[in-house]
Parts: C-alpha cells; structure tokens; sequence
C-alpha cells in the first residue's frame, strides 16, 4: 500500500483517558545575584526570587511504593545552593538549567518552571519568566 505521505496527527500528551502525576513545588523563596541593570549587580544585594516547578509524568494506577513516585529533592537541593553562585544576568538561564534538572528523572515527561522577581519594581507585584517544555 502506497503512503499518502500526510503526518499522521499528534497525539496530545495529556488526554482524560490516561492518569498522570503531578509533582509540585511551590513558592519556593531564595535569593541568588541575578540581573542586567546596574543595580542588580551589588554582590552584597542579591535578589529575592521565588520559583514554582511542576513535573508531569503518567501514571496509570496507584503508587506502588517509592520506585513509582517523581522526587523533586534533587530540584530542591539546586535552588538551596542557588545564593552561593556567581551572577547570572539572564533569569532564562536559571530556568534552563531548572528544566535540565527537571527532565533528569526519565519519567518527567513535561515541566512547568518559573522564576518571579518579587522586589524589582515597586509598582509590580513581581515580574518573572514561566516556560512549559515537554520532553523531546
């Protein structure tokens, strides 16, 4: 049989007919030197940030024990050691390496990252960068 040679369509990753865990850390709050203005480059004044990370993976049936379960203590870890590092400029750079962390437990199928500069500007409550990544 000769191929039409059209992409079949995508089956979306999230669907009601299958079960999934979601993993959530929230409103984790840390500090870490971060920016691109001059006034965010006081070593001595690092930022107040706060993340929020969610990792997605299928479950179909119960939690069969701790194998079955996504740990999030290795993302956790990360962001405790995140106020002895060196500058970053760019808040994309954190969440980058936040959504390698993510995908490091093959099971984590999609991530949800974002960081929140609650200081930054005092007509805003904060501004920050989220990004949702499924895995390739």
């Amino acid at each position: 049989m000769k191929s039409s040679g059209a992409t079949p369509p995508m089956t979306p990753l999230w669907d009601a007919g299958r079960g999934y865990q979601r993993v959530i850390l929230r409103d984790i709050v840390t500090e870490v030197r971060l920016g691109l203005h001059p006034w965010e480059r006081h070593p001595e004044r690092p930022q107040r940030i706060v993340v929020n990370v969610e990792l997605f993976a299928h479950q179909d049936g119960a939690f069969g024990g701790r194998e079955s379960i996504v740990d999030y203590d290795a993302i956790r870890d990360a962001l405790k050691a995140w106020p002895g590092r060196d500058h970053v400029e760019l808040i994309e750079t954190l969440l980058e390496e936040l959504v390698a962390l993510c995908f490091r437990d093959a099971r984590v199928e999609a991530c949800r990252v974002s960081i929140v500069k609650p200081d930054i500007f005092n007509e805003a409550g904060g501004a920050g960068v989220e990004v949702y990544r499924v895995r390739a």
